[in-house]
């Protein structure tokens, strides 16, 4: 159900770098999200779940909008957000979650083609990065016929938890239910955060 995690970041090619040296593993380019200024880098997670890095791509002209996931306004990487994988379709997942008094937007069609030519195409709702969320409620996606992207990664990390605090507990912990659940996920009651405990090559990390 964790499709992935995203590490934002205003220096792909540094944090990308750092991330491999302290985990001692080699992330994948991804490929450029056209328009939107922005690019990834990639490393699986198991389990179906990767680690998206994505940070501007400078090849890109700047774009008219900010890039996504807040990357204009950041000094350093942080983790920002989380991006769910529902077994059923979006549209019966977002009505769900309206009854349970969810609001999780409504799903847009986004692309990105890899540095193999392939094309990616696919739904995704909008993360929730502000208040009362701070990226802890997830955004949703439907990856519809495209390959996932963990089946041309490493897995050579594994996550262990994804730690999500919520001044609403019960409502992320319902909003999980709604989609499946997972093992990995632990919802606690406080202020919105969101960090996670992955095994690596080089021990266990925290982000």
């Amino acid at each position: 159900m964790i499709d992935h995690l995203v590490l934002a970041t205003p220096n792909l090619e540094s944090t990308a770098a750092e991330v491999s040296a302290a985990w001692d593993i080699a992330l994948t380019p991804g490929g450029s999200h056209v328009r939107l200024g922005s690019r990834n880098e990639l490393t699986g997670l198991g389990d179906g779940s990767y680690l998206e890095v994505v940070g501007p791509d400078v090849m890109q002209p700047a774009p008219q909008r900010p890039r996504p996931f807040g990357i204009d306004m950041l000094a350093t990487a942080r983790l920002v957000a989380w991006c769910a994988r529902p077994t059923r379709p979006l549209n019966d997942v977002i009505a769900d979650a309206g009854v349970a008094g969810i609001d999780v937007g409504q799903p847009s069609e986004m692309s990105r083609r890899r540095p193999d030519g392939v094309v990616l195409e696919w739904q995704l709702t909008p993360p929730h990065l502000d208040e009362p969320h701070h990226g802890v409620l997830p955004f949703l996606i439907d990856w519809q016929g495209s390959p996932h992207p963990t089946a041309s990664l490493a897995h050579e990390a594994r996550l262990v938890t994804l730690h999500l605090t919520h001044p609403r507990a019960d409502l992320l912990r319902t909003f999980v239910e709604i989609l499946g659940g997972d093992p990995r996920i632990v919802v606690a009651q406080g202020p919105a955060a969101i960090a996670a405990e992955v095994a690596t090559p080089a021990g266990v990390i925290m982000l």
